[in-house]
């Protein structure tokens, strides 16, 4: 699997086939027991932390602390990443998600939708060029995913590399400018967006994932 500086690959698969597994290699949580990966230049097993600086992740945890505010939160990661204006840089990341008004309030008092939306905000506190999301439609409503799209479509620039894990297909198809199909711990399938017969493309993933029982 190779991706190139600024591209967007939304990553399918069913349940077992190994998508957050990969996300957690990606991400240097756990290494990979065969091959090699390399992101922005590291090897991920060396876990360099000049490579941690360049990456965000967005997971089912949120890495929030119940008992502390939004604010609180931020200006917590802002200055464990020694970024310098810790207190101007939260309360931006915190505007960007649309959650001003609720900034001093206990995450733990917010919804699902509201919960994901503070969770990018501090993946992104450190202005990383590359972010990995697993599932970030899990669990939202309507709405909720509609916020959500907004987000990725604003953090998408050329600049910056997103990878991202959804049951999703249409929301999925409608963030990326690649897909892949992941099945059994391999790349099943890889294809430009703009390659994608998009109306057919649920028809063509279970066919993919019958052959590969």
């Amino acid at each position: 699997l190779d991706l190139l500086q600024g591209k967007f690959l939304t990553l399918f698969g069913p349940n077992g086939a190994g998508k957050t597994t990969l996300i957690k290699i990606l991400s240097s949580l756990i290494k990979p027991t065969l091959g090699t990966v390399w992101v922005a230049g590291f090897d991920t097993q060396k876990n360099d932390p000049q490579m941690r600086k360049k990456i965000g992740v967005i997971s089912h945890v949120s890495f929030l602390y119940e008992n502390l505010s939004a604010y609180e939160n931020m200006i917590f990661y802002a200055r464990m990443h020694n970024l310098q204006n810790p207190e101007e840089r939260a309360i931006q990341v915190i505007e960007e998600a649309g959650l001003k008004a609720r900034m001093h309030d206990r995450v733990g008092a917010f919804s699902r939708g509201m919960l994901q939306r503070v969770s990018i905000a501090r993946a992104v506190i450190n202005k990383p060029s590359i972010l990995f999301l697993d599932e970030p439609f899990t669990g939202l409503d309507l709405h909720a995913s509609g916020r959500l799209k907004g987000q990725l479509d604003t953090l998408h620039d050329k600049n910056r590399t997103i990878i991202m894990t959804t049951h999703d297909i249409s929301r999925g198809l409608g963030s990326c400018n690649q897909a892949a199909i992941l099945v059994k711990g391999r790349i099943a399938f890889q294809e430009r967006v703009e390659n994608i017969d998009k109306k057919n493309f649920e028809k063509l993933y279970f066919e993919i994932v019958a052959e590969a029982k």
